[in-house]
């Protein structure tokens, strides 16, 4: 057996009794590294003669692919071994009834929201949808809330850096009432020349935003503003609609509905929407659901209407605070945290 034999057989020896990778990693080197035996020999052939280095590389070749052969072979052995220790270990017990995959349900605001569309198309209002990022102009100024306005400084908050084709600041809607706009406009401008024209009913529900973060608020929240406008709509009108819509959504005709005077830019006169239930753990307190009021003349121009013709109400409520009331929640934030224990009995 010459020395290159006897170097194969060594490694292979050596390879075959490392129980561990990282021994086989050692014992690699001892042949394969950077001062391996095998690289030790491919080194000294600079010092031969051009014919035998050629002879003699050739052989230190043959030998070196044994020995990584060898190497490789060990290394997959040592690889079935732990897989199978570990199929061993993790053995499973087929007599155990299969995980099956929960079924999902809708979010109890997802839920409300429906349930808003739902009580209000029944009684003749449209459902309108329409972009967050919303026109400085769409969010306050069509909606008698000037530049500057004090008015404006709870909601004039979330702004995105870059304007519309016509230079008006973009912003993140503050409340969906842009849409009561954008719907109105459109309105009045498919049945212009109408006389009269139909009367404008409906919702726009959605996500809104403003800086505000507590119990019973949050940066992120939802809102349903809601318009009736025509020739002879009045505050009776917007009474019965809230009625009807509260005694449905809260499958009961035990509360009381009270108009409390307000303010709001875009309504005149204006009024908060209370209601005080009969019955329950909240029976004999009056809770705000609403806010609402008279569309102000100059919200009827930006219309496009005439406001000495048109006149109707507006109103806004939180989808987020209704469904607190509805199931009992006191802390709005269960909402957002994505709890699957909370939000589970809602399935």
């Amino acid at each position: 057996m010459n020395d290159l034999d006897q170097l194969v057989a060594q490694a292979q020896s050596e390879f075959a009794k490392a129980p561990t990778p990282a021994e086989l990693e050692n014992a690699k080197a001892r042949f394969l590294g950077k001062a391996g035996r095998v690289t030790e020999l491919l080194k000294a052939l600079s010092a031969l003669p051009p014919e035998e280095k050629k002879a003699r590389g050739a052989l230190i070749n043959a030998a070196k692919q044994q020995v990584e052969a060898a190497l490789t072979a060990r290394r997959h052995a040592l690889a079935e071994a732990e897989l199978d220790q570990q199929l061993k270990a993790e053995a499973l017990d087929v007599t155990l009834p299969g995980r099956q995959r929960g079924l999902g349900g809708l979010h109890p605001v997802s839920r409300t929201m429906e349930r808003i569309e739902e009580i209000f198309a029944s009684m003749g209002f449209d459902v309108a949808d329409g972009p967050e990022i919303e026109t400085d102009w769409m969010s306050f100024t069509a909606l008698n809330n000037p530049e500057n306005h004090p008015a404006r400084s709870m909601q004039d908050t979330f702004y995105v850096d870059m304007k519309d084709a016509e230079g008006r600041w973009l912003n993140l809607r503050p409340h969906t009432s842009p849409m009561q706009v954008r719907y109105a406009r459109a309105h009045a401008k498919k049945y212009a020349g109408h006389d009269p024209m139909p009367e404008i009913r409906v919702i726009a529900p959605g996500r809104t935003y403003r800086v505000d973060s507590d119990a019973t608020h949050s940066p992120m929240f939802h809102q349903c503003e809601g318009l009736w406008l025509g020739e002879n709509v009045s505050f009776k009108d917007l009474k019965v609609v809230f009625a009807d819509f509260f005694r449905q959504f809260f499958e009961t005709d035990d509360l009381e509905l009270r108009f409390r005077p307000s303010f709001f830019p875009f309504t005149e006169p204006s009024a908060e929407v209370d209601i005080q239930f009969g019955h329950g753990p909240l029976k004999g307190r009056w809770l705000e659901v609403s806010g609402s009021g008279q569309v102000h003349p100059n919200v009827v121009r930006n219309f496009g209407l005439d406001p000495e013709r048109y006149i109707g109400f507006a109103f806004g409520m939180g989808p987020d605070r209704l469904t607190m009331l509805r199931y009992g929640v006191n802390d709005l934030r269960l909402f957002f945290e994505g709890d699957l224990r909370f939000l589970n009995q809602f399935k």
